[in-house]
């Protein structure tokens, strides 16, 4: 019963930024960090530097959508993690998506760029809201397993399928995180970005297309994990 209050509590609260918007969010994590002895940034492997630095590059590429025209904002989320850029989302037309490919791109400080935006009509404000509670659901397990430091996941759902980008300590605990993931009611897929901090770094370039395994050891350091759900 504890862990179950403790988990709603946690999901309330990471559900606020969802419902407040993305200032909001900007906020608590804010407030997070400034508490604590340095709280939520400080204690992921990029540190606070990093994160605000990945948060001014997020704005970069979001403004270069802005800038290129009408339709790229709407619908493409971006994550970025340790300037690795990840795309997620639906665009109406293949020329929107490899437009959006090429701003974001072009875009200075961009490491990698993962693109995993879908060609599709866009999803329903119903389909958001379920998208929005994988993503709370998702990270309040995370955060409430010892064995899974989740300050250094960063997770996107689109369409019922989860995105993860970040780092991990081990292979063990990337499995871990991606098992956890799988069984969220409603996910249909897990595709992750995660690197192990034991490997070698992903270099700069194009993502490469992901590989489809079955649970068990995960892929080379930098390579997508697609997890298809049993």
């Amino acid at each position: 019963m504890a862990r179950l209050n403790s988990m709603l509590c946690v999901v309330c609260i990471l559900a606020l930024p969802t419902m407040l918007g993305g200032c909001a969010g900007a906020l608590i994590v804010g407030g997070i960090a400034a508490a604590g002895g340095g709280g939520y940034a400080a204690a992921q492997e990029r540190g606070v530097g990093g994160a605000v630095g990945d948060l001014e590059l997020q704005t970069d590429v979001q403004r270069a959508f802005v800038d290129a025209g009408p339709g790229l904002q709407e619908g493409i989320a971006t994550t970025v993690y340790q300037g690795r850029v990840m795309l997620t989302g639906r665009v109406a037309t293949p020329d929107m998506k490899a437009r959006a490919v090429q701003v974001a791109g072009r875009v200075a400080g961009v490491r990698t760029l993962y693109d995993e935006v879908e060609v599709a009509p866009p999803g329903s404000t119903w389909d958001g809201a379920k998208d929005a509670w994988i993503t709370a659901r998702l990270r309040s397990e995370m955060m409430l397993d010892p064995d899974v430091r989740s300050g250094n996941y960063t997770i996107d759902t689109s369409n019922g399928s989860v995105y993860l980008i970040g780092s991990a300590r081990t292979a063990a605990e990337l499995e871990l995180a991606t098992r956890i993931a799988r069984y969220i009611p409603g996910v249909k897929r897990v595709v992750s970005y995660v690197e192990l901090r034991s490997g070698a770094p992903v270099a700069a370039g194009s993502a490469p297309a992901p590989l489809s395994i079955k649970p068990g050891p995960s892929a080379p350091s930098g390579a997508p994990i697609e997890v298809q759900k049993l």
